[in-house]
């Protein structure tokens, strides 16, 4: 029994040697990527439009504040509380429709970058299991990287331009 746990110690650190360490920059992978720019393109202009609305809804809120201001002294008091309501509504609508832009914008954004996402993680696989790698990290998240481990983003990105 002895010799058995003798001989599997000396083996475990030879075990450790045979793993197959890698990294890639993903970031660099997603920057390079043609679909990327049309995303950003497409999110820009949702943004864009977004922003409109609500400058628009703001503009509205402030011509009717200033003539509120204009006219309050001949109001009555059941008049000023109305359009005082009025504009508190207002005011909070156009602070729900910034939280709501804000949401859609990122719901596009997770929705049109998943397809990407799934596209580069399939190419890492890929590459993983072409080359029997044990485990491949993302250049972003790494403190310390040995000279054991391979940059293989290169790789990656020959992948991905075959899978096309």
């Amino acid at each position: 029994m002895k010799k058995i746990i003798i001989m599997m110690m000396l083996f475990a650190p030879m075990s450790i040697f045979a793993q197959k360490f890698g990294h890639v920059d993903s970031q660099a992978i997603l920057q390079t990527l043609p679909d990327i720019a049309k995303v950003n393109g497409e999110l820009q202009a949702l943004s864009q439009e977004k922003e409109n609305e609500l400058q628009a809804m703001q503009t509205e809120f402030q011509r009717k504040v200033e003539e509120y201001q204009k006219t309050q002294s001949t109001m009555n008091q059941t008049k000023k509380d109305e359009v005082e309501k009025e504009l508190g509504e207002m005011q909070q609508k156009i602070q729900e429709a910034a939280q709501l832009a804000q949401s859609d914008i990122q719901k596009a954004q997770q929705e049109k970058l998943q397809p990407i996402y799934t596209k580069i993680h399939t190419a890492i696989d890929n590459v993983g299991k072409a080359g029997n790698y044990t485990y491949i990290f993302d250049a972003q998240a790494m403190v310390f990287v040995g000279n054991d481990a391979k940059d293989i983003t290169a790789e990656v990105k020959a992948e991905l331009s075959k899978m096309k």
